[in-house]
């Protein structure tokens, strides 16, 4: 940890992730990973051995395993279906595995039936790089992907299943935002004393992008949401994930405002910038605010300021210098991040 409180992560998805840990190992200043069991279904709770296996993976090459993204929080729960308490106690059970490892920050997210959504993948820059983009006029094309199961290819979108996609969208129309807040509150409450009984920090993710999509209802979308999300269970262990890109996608949103605000209840930071071109039309893009739209120095000088100390992660990057693999998850454009917000780091204390 530096002298500001604050660990350089990245985010590694396993053993058959394409950057290996031996080249996160190389990048200046990161010291730790970001990283996830797969193959548990939703509502099923994760074993020790398993979070022990990313570990023990990540120490070998020198880097600890600092945040578990993300412990996936199933329908049901949302929902508030008859099945909602059993998979929030396997969600407890979950906790308890990744305390034995030693972690101390779980990042999930809300979001109905999908995950995060871009309607590009690859979309070219002038630089002949390429970056992930979302363009609220492409969705009709990709919704009709998602209803015949053939939109499978985005990143963290392999857990989910979209065989009754019609039937849940139904569900969550009726219960509306409302109830998805009341969802959330009853999952907070079952689940927060728990984390504060093993050492663990909750890090709720903004809904990305923060606005509904689908048609279905999302509630995690502005600095004021972030806020109820403190307020259903008013304790440090019910924290938040401070993504900047997210929130960031909706000019509305104050990043400086709220991130000086929530510094005390971030127990993590997704660093990535965007440049927003049109009422729900945005690409990502480099790191530094020369590139995007977003301050993240400032963000950060706010964030450690207000008392924020933990993991930090550059979050997606471009694609650059022919390398290929995970769209928005190559090393190079994510190192080049590292670098940056580790320079806006060391400047935060020299500065009056």
């Amino acid at each position: 940890m530096s002298m500001s409180g604050v660990t350089m992560t990245m985010r590694w998805f396993g053993p058959g992730d394409p950057v290996p840990l031996a080249s996160i190992r190389q990048v200046p200043g990161v010291t730790g990973v970001v990283s996830s069991v797969s193959g548990v279904p939703a509502g099923e709770a994760w074993t020790a051995d398993r979070v022990a296996a990313l570990r023990d993976a990540a120490e070998a090459h020198g880097l600890s395993l600092e945040v578990i993204e993300s412990i996936p929080v199933s329908e049901d729960i949302k929902l508030g279906s008859d099945e909602a308490a059993r998979h929030a106690d396997a969600w407890c059970a979950s906790l308890e595995a990744v305390a034995q490892s030693g972690v101390r920050v779980v990042c999930y997210n809300f979001m109905p039936v999908s995950d995060w959504v871009r309607t590009d993948l690859a979309m070219p820059l002038d630089d002949g790089s390429t970056t992930l983009a979302y363009d609220e006029a492409a969705m009709p094309a990709f919704e009709k992907k998602v209803e015949s199961g053939e939109a499978r290819n985005l990143p963290a979108w392999d857990h989910l299943d979209f065989s009754e996609f019609g039937s849940l969208r139904e569900r969550y129309a009726a219960r509306g935002e409302s109830g998805l807040w009341d969802a959330l509150g009853a999952f907070l409450e079952r689940v927060t004393p728990v984390a504060a009984s093993l050492g663990i920090r909750l890090a709720i993710h903004p809904d990305d992008p923060c606005w509904s999509v689908l048609g279905l209802p999302r509630i995690i979308t502005s600095i004021e949401s972030m806020r109820r999300v403190c307020t259903l269970v008013d304790d440090p262990a019910n924290g938040l994930t401070f993504c900047t890109g997210s929130l960031g996608c909706d000019p509305a949103n104050d990043l400086l405002g709220g991130a000086r605000e929530l510094a005390r209840r971030v127990a993590f930071v997704h660093a990535r910038n965007v440049r927003v071109t049109g009422p729900r039309v945005f690409h990502e893009t480099a790191h530094p605010r020369s590139c995007g739209d977003l301050d993240l120095a400032g963000v950060l000088r706010e964030l450690v300021r207000g008392g924020f100390a933990g993991p930090v992660r550059p979050d997606h990057g471009r694609m650059i210098w022919g390398e290929t693999g995970t769209p928005g998850y190559g090393l190079f454009d994510r190192a080049l991040g590292a670098a940056y917000l580790l320079g806006a780091i060391d400047g935060i204390g020299s500065v009056a």
